[in-house]
């Protein structure tokens, strides 16, 4: 993902504080606790105060801040100091045609914002079907009824921030708030520049620009105009995510160090151990920058072998001999309903090779 620089004017970079993208990010724990250990506390009391009702509205929607967050679960203005109750206002005012984009983009998981046409098509449908029944069941109801999806969508919002976040929220906002000031100053030193900062950011010359570590490939262009918003998390950690679409500001949220959360261990004394020669085959699996894209696109859900070959531009008898090797390699699930094979990386797999590995994939 690169950031063009167009401006050297600090106002091309913001710094906000987002009640709603934190309502999201533990939304997101909730729906992945194993990869989010430092908000195990916040998710057990969840699970212990909310009532099974709304926890079942939580799985319905999830697919919405999973892997590819809805674009408009993050601030959608440049309006600082923004209430809860206002970045809910402000995604009921969306543009229809946006609001339904932005939500096919998270179902699909695909920036592309031709994917969702007027009517929705058959074609969009039948994509979210290869991914998973209940972003089918999303997709199906958005086409039905767009205004009414937004409707119960933010009433969920409304009622869970309600039962479980407005209490968390007061802890981590001094939290963000210091993130902040810290950045606050180096913008005003440094201005744009200030975004070669994160760790997976390289700058460059010629033209001035920002190359974030994302496994996809996107450029756009920040200036005052269409600033580029930075917004800390507490409970999105280990998540790098970075947000466009036309029209809206970029956003980065990216996570800070904190002394709320309480430690997991991980791993345990019984876990097996693979050969060496089980290393060797998986190592080689993942030198393939092919396969690597795989692995991201499987991490969080099992997906088809017909929607893998869509999202990467290849035939589906290429992603199959690439799904082979990871396969063969010990590094993926796999099951069949009907005449579809869906697979799923194994992150277990994938963790024992090195933390780092798995943080670049989940981010």
């Amino acid at each position: 993902m690169t950031l063009l620089l167009g401006s050297p004017h600090e106002r091309s970079v913001l710094l906000h504080q987002s009640p709603l993208a934190e309502l999201c990010a533990c939304l997101h724990a909730l729906d992945e606790p194993g990869h989010h250990p430092g908000s195990a506390r916040w998710v057990a009391t969840a699970h212990s105060e909310v009532d099974d009702t709304l926890l079942a509205r939580a799985v319905t929607w999830a697919p919405l801040w999973s892997a590819f967050r809805a674009r408009y679960l993050l601030p959608v203005s440049a309006a600082t100091k923004a209430t809860l109750d206002a970045e809910l206002a402000g995604i009921e005012a969306l543009p229809p045609a946006d609001f339904v984009a932005m939500t096919v983009q998270a179902l699909i998981g695909k920036n592309d914002t031709a994917l969702a046409g007027p009517d929705l098509s058959d074609g969009v449908m039948h994509r979210l079907w290869l991914i998973s029944s209940s972003r089918l069941e999303l997709g199906l109801r958005l086409r039905e009824d767009p205004g009414g999806f937004r409707r119960r969508l933010l009433d969920f919002l409304a009622d869970f921030s309600a039962a479980a976040f407005e209490r968390e929220w007061p802890q981590v906002k001094p939290l963000l708030e210091h993130d902040a000031a810290l950045r606050r100053r180096a913008l005003r030193r440094r201005g744009p520049l200030v975004l070669g900062d994160f760790p997976t950011a390289t700058t460059h010359d010629d033209p001035p620009r920002v190359t974030l570590d994302k496994l996809y490939n996107a450029t756009a262009r920040i200036d005052e105009h269409r600033p580029c918003i930075l917004i800390p998390t507490v409970h999105g950690r280990p998540h790098f995510v970075v947000k466009h679409f036309p029209g809206y500001p970029v956003v980065i949220q990216h996570g800070i160090e904190h002394g709320i959360q309480q430690g997991v261990e991980h791993g345990a004394a019984d876990d097996p151990v693979p050969s060496l020669e089980t290393v060797r085959r998986r190592l080689a699996a993942l030198q393939d920058p092919t396969r690597l894209k795989l692995c991201y696109a499987i991490l969080r859900n099992p997906v088809a072998t017909a929607e893998l070959a869509t999202q990467l531009g290849m035939t589906a008898p290429q992603v199959s001999r690439h799904l082979r090797r990871l396969r063969e390699a010990g590094l993926v699930h796999f099951h069949r309903r009907g005449p579809v094979v869906y697979y799923q990386l194994d992150a277990e797999a994938i963790g024992r090779l090195g933390p780092d590995l798995l943080s670049v994939l989940y981010r």
